[in-house]
């Protein structure tokens, strides 16, 4: 299903030309609305009169997290205080938050991309769609539920907390669907498994997962656990929140709705544009948004654009899955690790749950890796006749691991629903040498 076929189906020409006509508008609306802005552009010599087309964007500014935190709160918004119909703030633990502001017609278009998500998923109005993001600040929650009152299906907003009620309502009420970070997807699973509830029991069917990197692993562990089809969702506050990109029924990619969102790939370290299928910094410039319009914002997203059409009908350039983010990049010993490259292997492994944490850390002058992981409950024991095989269990983790990362992990298994869990974002990785 397509909902908005005029707009996720148009040609490359049709789209390259509403691109450009966008761009020129949203250059000449910063330009004279935001001062950090104008004076960007002033020392670069580039009026409004000079972007014309959308290959002209290479020559407008990057804009980082540090320059909205440096414009807190409201220096980066472009529309006058009183059109601002909804705030909305990152979820960042350093420094200033940045804040986001939305007209009206901002919350329109949102509606409309998320309500685009869902479609692609295959949700309809006959679906009872449970919203399990944050609500409040974060925009997960809002964002989700408001495309699916869009679309016309009936929502919950059980937002997160309460996870055995939210359990409870998923089997009294037929949810079919749900959004939610995958973590706490699976958080859903084990609680399911306390409380006696099986898969067989309750009826979802559609999972709308995202805020945080996930594997193919994990999406199989959930299909599994949950009975139902999981697919990416991504967003992100600065740009509007969930709906800049959605997977359809290919999962071949996550088609980005470029219409009001334009990608591109960038070498994080020289800045410059990459080709597409070359892994790189995700950049996106916001062509119709009033509130805080963005020019050629740096997500730190590792991500990809990919080449060809696809088999669903959608024009619509996708990316690849987000690999990490530059930022979150760990240097251990020289070797760029991503912590999905140790999930990819933890769930690869029969004898793991997908709970892990990676603790990084620095003895000697040497840098440390070491890996805490949760065994499956059939896997765990306190016989101390049974050491040996969990040595070659955490023997084979190690091994493994070495041949992936190129450096050696220190191993500790951790008995079942030890590590802790979290109802939001999961925290994967402690970085002690910060701490030094």
């Amino acid at each position: 299903m397509i909902w908005n076929e005029n707009k996720e189906c148009m040609s490359r020409d049709e789209m390259s030309a509403l691109q450009g006509k966008r761009l020129h508008k949203i250059v000449n609306y910063v330009y004279h609305n935001v001062p950090f802005y104008r004076r960007k552009l002033q020392e670069m010599d580039i009026t409004p009169n000079g972007i014309q087309t959308i290959e002209d964007i290479s020559q407008l500014p990057f804009t980082t997290k540090q320059d909205l935190r440096d414009n807190y709160p409201f220096n980066m918004q472009a529309a006058p205080a009183e059109e601002i119909v909804r705030i909305h703030a990152s979820t960042g633990t350093t420094g200033n938050p940045t804040i986001v502001g939305y007209t009206r017609k901002d919350i329109e278009i949102w509606s409309e991309c998320m309500t685009r998500c869902l479609t692609a998923y295959g949700v309809t109005r006959k679906d009872i769609f449970s919203v399990a993001y944050g609500y409040g600040l974060f925009t997960g929650g809002l964002g989700a539920h408001y495309g699916v009152e869009n679309l016309g299906a009936s929502v919950v907003p059980t937002s997160t907390g309460n996870t055995e009620k939210h359990v409870r309502l998923i089997r009294d009420l037929g949810i079919t669907g749900i959004a939610c970070t995958p973590s706490y997807a699976l958080y859903l699973a084990e609680t399911m498994d306390k409380m006696g509830i099986n898969r067989d029991q309750i009826k979802l069917r559609i999972g709308a997962f995202g805020a945080e990197p996930w594997t193919e692993n994990m999406r199989n562990e959930i299909e599994n656990r949950l009975g139902l089809k999981a697919f990416n969702l991504y967003g992100l506050s600065e740009i509007m929140g969930p709906c800049v990109s959605y997977e359809c029924e290919m999962q071949n990619g996550s088609h980005i709705n470029e219409d009001h969102f334009y990608p591109e790939i960038i070498d994080p370290n020289t800045m410059e544009k990459l080709p597409n299928g070359q892994l790189g910094e995700l950049v996106f410039t916001t062509l119709t948004k009033e509130g805080m319009p963005l020019l050629r914002y740096r997500t730190k997203d590792l991500s990809s654009l990919l080449d060809g059409e696809c088999e669903c009908g959608r024009t619509n350039v996708r990316m690849g899955r987000i690999m990490g983010r530059s930022d979150d990049m760990l240097i251990i010993r020289g070797i760029n690790i991503f912590p999905s490259q140790v999930e990819s292997v933890i769930l690869s492994m029969k004898e793991f749950a997908p709970r892990y944490l990676l603790v990084v850390d620095r003895v000697n002058n040497l840098d440390t890796l070491l890996v805490q992981v949760e065994l499956r409950q059939e896997y765990f024991t306190n016989d101390f006749d049974r050491l040996a095989p969990l040595e070659a269990i955490q023997k084979k983790l190690a091994d493994k691991l070495k041949s992936v990362l190129s450096i050696s992990a220190k191993i500790q298994l951790k008995a079942p629903g030890t590590i802790e869990r979290s109802q939001g974002k999961s925290q994967f990785v402690v970085d002690k040498r910060k701490l030094n």
